[in-house]
């Protein structure tokens, strides 16, 4: 029997992390088991403990890689003028509202992170405060302290804002605190630091 080189493996892996990811968002971490997970990415559960020790190791991978993304997307915006502006009316648009699965973790998972194990929280952490960090980048180039500061406000409002949004069952109203929460983002940037 030919054993798989260490590319494929992770391959094989990134294709795990990336189903898990859109799967989480959907169902929430409780919300599917290993089991589901592994069917996603078209494989058996039998094959799962080659590649994560435990599901929290996925979860705790599946976070890492999807803040990750959300670094890779702002330092691509680094470089356009109106790229945080961009950013700020993507992430609170009904599009995004409407679809957890293709979007923000922090959005879609947060209260479940706030009581998960040590590991998930720790891959959470070490992700936002990379995103915070390369949004700082983006709101006060050359400010580093004060960019991350203003950065985690901004996290604080654009996920609290699409959790809300998604949670109010009125289009209308919805859209409204959409529409507030890219205005707060306005009021806290304009806002100069003490």
């Amino acid at each position: 029997m030919a054993r798989y080189g260490r590319e494929h493996k992770e391959a094989t892996r990134q294709r795990i992390v990336k189903s898990a990811g859109r799967r989480l968002k959907k169902d929430g971490l409780d919300g599917s088991g290993v089991t589901t997970l592994m069917a996603d990415a078209g494989l058996t559960n039998g094959a799962f403990y080659a590649h994560f020790a435990s599901k929290d190791d996925l979860v705790a991978a599946t976070i890492a890689d999807q803040l990750q993304e959300q670094q890779v997307l702002l330092r691509r915006l680094a470089d356009e003028p109106d790229g945080f502006t961009r950013f700020v009316q993507a992430y609170l648009s009904p599009g995004h509202r409407d679809d957890a699965e293709s979007g923000c973790p922090s959005a879609a998972l947060l209260d479940e992170v706030a009581r998960s194990s040590p590991a998930i929280r720790r891959a959470y952490s070490a992700g936002i405060l990379g995103v915070a960090d390369d949004m700082a980048a983006l709101i006060a180039p050359g400010a580093p302290a004060t960019g991350r500061r203003q950065a985690l406000g901004c996290i604080a409002i654009l996920v609290g804002t699409l959790q809300l949004a998604r949670a109010i069952d009125d289009p209308q109203e919805s859209e409204t605190v959409l529409a507030e929460g890219a205005r707060a983002i306005s009021a806290l940037l304009a806002t100069p630091e003490a």
